[in-house]
């Protein structure tokens, strides 16, 4: 199994809680400074930092696998490095990309079924949206096939790609090959989305079709002013 689990830090995590909630995830994972959010499609990690931490308002890229061993020897037969590492908090696979990007794989955690489904009571129109940037566009579009994921659409400026468990990876062109902000598809219309957002007191707006919701690191000045919700490839009107 393959699923899009990015990480973000931030020194405001309780308002970002507020903001996952009011869009649609849910918490399954509450260890205080460590939580984890189910979209209904993807998974999105919480973590906290102090304010002017060089990670807050950052998102890390990253994915979930379900045999981190399969996956590590399937993604190094395919022509990406993969490697197993094996350490006190757990076990994860580092991936080394052509581009010279780092990034890893976790371990899945399962359902209460005992299935690799996110949680049946997220909203099953949000896709969490993991994302890389890359001067190379084609060779890092190449290692995400080489680790799993489907393609979806490819050009020089990016490329997306879907997971079999669920979520969005998407590789953007840059000088530079380093992480991505964090974003959402929604798979329907953006304006009950909106109407919720702001019934839990979340600003929010939408413009040209797309919906931009308050960041809550944007008051430090580095990150950006709002999260982007892009109606998913396909949505009907």
């Amino acid at each position: 199994m393959l699923r899009a689990r990015p990480i973000h830090y931030t020194s405001h995590l309780e308002q970002w809680a507020a903001l996952l909630q009011g869009l649609g995830l849910v918490k399954t994972v509450d260890d205080g400074d460590w939580q984890e959010f189910d979209a209904g499609s993807g998974r999105l990690v919480m973590g906290r930092v102090e304010h002017g931490h060089p990670l807050d308002g950052s998102t890390i890229f990253g994915v979930e696998a379900g045999n981190l061993e399969e996956f590590a020897r399937r993604t190094e037969e395919a022509g990406t490095q993969a490697e197993l590492h094996e350490a006190p908090s757990g076990t994860t696979v580092g991936i080394s990309t052509d581009d010279g990007f780092e990034f890893f794989a976790f371990p899945a955690r399962r359902a209460a079924d005992g299935t690799w489904a996110t949680s049946s009571e997220a909203d099953p129109a949000l896709r969490v949206v993991a994302t890389w940037v890359s001067p190379l566009v084609g060779l890092a579009a190449n290692d995400l096939r080489n680790i799993g994921a489907r393609q979806r659409t490819e050009n020089d400026e990016s490329a997306t790609f879907t997971t079999k468990n669920g979520g969005i990876l998407q590789v953007i062109h840059g000088a530079d090959a380093t992480n991505g902000d964090l974003a959402f598809e929604y798979d329907g219309d953006l304006e009950p989305l909106l109407e919720r957002l702001r019934a839990a007191d979340i600003e929010a707006r939408i413009s040209e079709e797309v919906l931009y919701v308050a960041n809550p690191d944007a008051a430090g000045g580095a990150a950006p002013a709002s999260i982007v919700i892009e109606r998913a490839s396909g949505s009907r009107p």
